[in-house]
C-alpha cells in the first residue's frame, strides 16, 4: 500500500509560523508564513489534505504547547521536539524561518528528532507555580541583599547580635533613622521590596498547597511519598512531580538521569575512553532540585524528627527505599571525597544516584495507586 504520510515542519514564533512539508517521495516544499492564530492553523491543515495522513512537529520554546494542543483538538498528530537535539549541518551559516521549517520537516521524515514530554494542563499549572516560587525566592534574596548592602555602606548595624530577617531584626529596622530624607526614602523602599517578597512567596506557597489538594490521587501520593527522602521536602517533591509527571514513563532510572542531563559526557574513540562533565542536556529545573537535595547526604544516615514526621503514614516499602538511599549515598559521598573529588562534583554524582532511588519509589507508588 502506498504511504501517503506528509511530514510538516513548523517554525513557531509569537506572531507567525513558517511551514514546510516533506513528502515520502523525497520532495520538500515551503508553504510560506502564516499568522500564529488557530484559525490560520486550521486553514493550513485543510490545505494539506486528510488529517490522518499528517505528522506535524515544531521545536519546544517560549510559545509553550498551545499549538500542540490546537493541533491535537483538530485530530492531527503533532510532536514537540527538543531544539538542542535537532541535527545541525556543519558549515551551514544561513538561518531563516523557512529554512528551519524545511529542516524540521526533513528530519521528522527521517526519524531523527527527539520529542519532549508534553505535560497535561494540571501538571503544567503545578510546574509553573513551582517555577514562579523559585523566581520569587530568588527575587526576595536579591531584595534582602540590596537592603543588607545599603545598611553596610552606611555602617548601620544592630546593637546586639541577632539573626537576620527575624521579628527581632524587623523591629530593629523600625528604629533605624538616618536623619536624611533621601536615605530614609531609600531604606523605606528597600524594606518595602523585602516585605513584598515575603508576601509573594507566601501567596505562591499557599497556591501550591491548594493545587496539590485538588489534584488527582496519584499526584498527591507522589508528593507525599517523595518526602520520605532526606533532602526532599514538600516544595522539592512538588517540583519533581510537576516537572517529570509520571515516573513510570521511564523504563529504567538511567533514562531519567539522561532526561535530566545529569550523566557524564563522553568522547571515546578506538580503545580510548574519555568522560567529562555532565551533559546538562535536559530538564535544568529537575537537575537543580535533585542536586540541592543531594547536599543532605554528606551527613551520616539519620531519621531526624522532621523527616520522621514526613514519613508518617507512608508505605513501608517507600521508607525502606529512602533508608537504603541514605546509607548508599552517604557512603558514595565519602568515597568521592576520599578520592580527591571536589565537593560540588561529589554532590552532583550523589544527586544522579539519588534520582535513581526516587524513580524506584515513585514507580512503586504509581503501581500501588493504580491497583
Amino acid at each position: 500500500m502506498k504511504d501517503n504520510t506528509r511530514f510538516v515542519g513548523l517554525d513557531v514564533h509569537a506572531a507567525s509560523i513558517a511551514a514546510a512539508v516533506a513528502e515520502t517521495d523525497g520532495s520538500v516544499a515551503t508553504l510560506g508564513t502564516i499568522p500564529n492564530r488557530e484559525a490560520s492553523i486550521r486553514k493550513l491543515i485543510r490545505k494539506l489534505g486528510p488529517k490522518k495522513e499528517l505528522r506535524v512537529c515544531y521545536e519546544a520554546g517560549p510559545c509553550g504547547y498551545v499549538v500542540y494542543r490546537q493541533l491535537e483538538r483538530m485530530g492531527v498528530s503533532c510532536e514537540v521536539v527538543a531544539p538542542s537535539l535537532v541535527p545541525v549541518t556543519p558549515g551551514d551559516r544561513v538561518k531563516t524561518d523557512r529554512r528551519d521549517a524545511r529542516k524540521l520537516a526533513v528530519c521528522l521524515r527521517s526519524g531523527v528528532l527527539t520529542p519532549v514530554w508534553i505535560p497535561d494542563e494540571a501538571h503544567e499549572a503545578i510546574r509553573d507555580l513551582v517555577r514562579a516560587r523559585q523566581a520569587a525566592k530568588h527575587d526576595r534574596q536579591s531584595a534582602r541583599q540590596r537592603l543588607r548592602s545599603f545598611l553596610l555602606r552606611h555602617d548601620t548595624r544592630p546593637p546586639e547580635k541577632m539573626k537576620s530577617w527575624t521579628r527581632k531584626h524587623d523591629n530593629w529596622l523600625d528604629t533605624v533613622k538616618f536623619g536624611n530624607d533621601s536615605l530614609d526614602v531609600v531604606l523605606s523602599d528597600y524594606r518595602h521590596e523585602v516585605r513584598h517578597g515575603d508576601e509573594r512567596l507566601a501567596n505562591l506557597e499557599r497556591a501550591i498547597d491548594e493545587a496539590i489538594e485538588t489534584s488527582d490521587e496519584t499526584t498527591r501520593m507522589l508528593v507525599a511519598g517523595l518526602q520520605a527522602f532526606r533532602g526532599i521536602a514538600k516544595t522539592t517533591a512538588v517540583g519533581l512531580v510537576g516537572e517529570i509527571g509520571r515516573f513510570s514513563r521511564f523504563d529504567k532510572p538511567a533514562q531519567l538521569t539522561g532526561y535530566v542531563g545529569n550523566v557524564p559526557s563522553e568522547h571515546s574513540s578506538g580503545g580510548r575512553t574519555r568522560r567529562g562533565r555532565i551533559t546538562k542536556t535536559g530538564n535544568s529545573h529537575v537537575r537543580w532540585l535533585i542536586t540541592e537535595a543531594a547536599w543532605s547526604y554528606r551527613y551520616p544516615p539519620n531519621v531526624h524528627p522532621t523527616l520522621r514526621k514526613r514519613q508518617e503514614g507512608l508505605p513501608k516499602e517507600v521508607k525502606d527505599i529512602a533508608w537504603r538511599a541514605q546509607q548508599r549515598l552517604h557512603h558514595r559521598y565519602r568515597h568521592h571525597i576520599s578520592r580527591g573529588k571536589k565537593t560540588p562534583m561529589a554532590t552532583t554524582a550523589v544527586g544522579r544516584e539519588l534520582l535513581g532511588f526516587v524513580w524506584e519509589a515513585a514507580v512503586l507508588i504509581e503501581e500501588q495507586t493504580a491497583s
